[in-house]
């Protein structure tokens, strides 16, 4: 028999709030948190706007000390800290200094590139012949690494700990693989999720790419149109996303407060074939994904009410929905609901697939269905195959079940998990 698999804590840091509550009053309210970046412009990015979390001095020092923080660059290990510390204590635990050594519980926290800035003022010091002076955290803040090494030397994890790749896929990546272990009984707990630096060492690929949108400069709430007839690329997001799964038997031996359980998933690459590149997906192996993610989760496809898509802003939003449609064998009134939190916050890369298993959590906790701000001009292609109402531009109170979340990265990697209500 394997373990069933809860989720008792949640954290989050994400440029429209930082922490469980600010972010449930964001989703609930359609608040994005796409500002215009002066650095940007002066650096002439033709995207000039983008997602970065609010992150007072006073919260930094809840977390690391003033000599921690001294020549600290990595954003993005930062995020990840904030955020895997607040789904632990969520969860009903401490953080000590001293505590005992947890061998029941390990943690996969993934990234994409980390500590960029610390990487680019490293260069410019050994340029210059001062390899004396890059300090004895430069290799900690840019190894990829780096957040589960802080995160787990803060807790104290004895578990497994490591970190996971896989563009804008690691995040629910990270949950798969946690879960798998749980499921599995390898740990009574796993601490799981992924974060993402921010600024134009990070984005600037992408602008260079031209698949971020350059229209919106001057109106940054605007900018992140998901499924939108006028969206024209995505926006740039950073932050964090973090959750504490644990054995269905762990949770209730400690009375521990459950968001929801974790049903199964299924991770897939659709090997760059079949239409499939380094930047695009392999249709067929992301129905696929879809497809198997419900079969290992031992429900049919008729059972899915609510899904949190990937859906960036670019041309693939369209297919992305025909895959849908395909793998559920559902559309028109008969597709569930869908929406993208990208809207809000924008695409947050390595740290979207985490981020949005947050989003997707409280909308189950909580029983709404958030909003897809900026789609009042759904895309005509994307109508054709889901009628309107299902992609609902203003909040929905939603008495459901089960929400499936999927994300597909660079690479042709894919992922998709299920959650349902726990009912005790």
């Amino acid at each position: 028999m394997k373990n069933r698999v809860v989720i008792t804590g949640l954290g989050v840091v994400a440029p429209n709030g930082v922490g469980v509550s600010e972010f449930t009053e964001a989703l609930k309210n359609g608040k994005s948190g796409i500002t215009f970046h002066q650095e940007l412009k002066d650096l002439n990015f033709s995207c000039q706007i983008g997602g970065i979390p609010n992150i007072s001095e006073d919260l930094k020092s809840k977390y690391f000390t003033d000599l921690q923080l001294r020549g600290f660059k990595s954003s993005g290990i930062l995020y990840g800290c904030i955020a895997g510390i607040g789904a632990w204590e969520d969860a009903g635990f401490e953080m000590k200094s001293k505590s005992e050594l947890d061998y029941d519980t390990g943690l996969i926290f993934g990234t994409g590139t980390s500590g960029v800035e610390k990487f680019r003022e490293a260069i410019y010091k050994l340029d210059e012949g001062n390899v004396r002076r890059l300090g004895s955290t430069v290799v900690l803040q840019t190894m990829a690494s780096g957040v589960s090494a802080y995160l787990s030397g803060m807790l104290g994890l004895g578990n497994q700990v490591t970190t996971n790749s896989s563009a804008c896929t690691t995040g629910t990546e990270a949950l798969l693989m946690g879960f798998e272990r749980i499921q599995n009984g390898k740990a009574k707990r796993m601490l799981v999720g992924s974060c993402s630096d921010h600024g134009p060492y990070v984005w600037g690929g992408f602008d260079a790419m031209r698949v971020m949108t350059y229209k919106h400069n001057n109106n940054p709430e605007n900018g992140s149109r998901p499924m939108s007839a006028s969206a024209s690329g995505f926006v740039p997001g950073s932050g964090a996303g973090a959750l504490v799964l644990e054995s269905l038997e762990s949770a209730l031996g400690r009375k521990a407060t459950i968001y929801a359980e974790v049903l199964g998933g299924e991770v897939n690459s659709g090997g760059q074939r079949q239409g499939g590149t380094l930047t695009a997906p392999n249709a067929e192996a992301v129905q696929r994904c879809i497809r198997k993610a419900v079969e290992n989760s031992g429900v049919s496809s008729s059972e899915i009410d609510v899904i949190n898509g990937h859906l960036t802003a670019t041309s693939k939003d369209t297919l992305e929905i025909e895959n849908w449609t395909k793998a559920l064998n559902r559309k028109g009134n008969d597709f569930p609901y869908i929406n993208s939190t990208k809207s809000m916050v924008g695409h947050c890369l390595a740290a979207a697939g985490a981020i949005e298993c947050v989003a997707s959590v409280i909308q189950l906790k909580e029983q709404f269905v958030a909003p897809n701000i900026n789609c009042e001009d759904l895309h005509n292609d994307i109508e054709a195959l889901v009628t309107s109402e299902k992609i609902p531009t203003e909040k929905i109170d939603y008495d459901f079940h089960t929400i499936a979340k999927a994300s597909f990265g660079f690479g042709d990697v894919n992922a998709c998990v299920l959650f349902k209500r726990y009912i005790a």
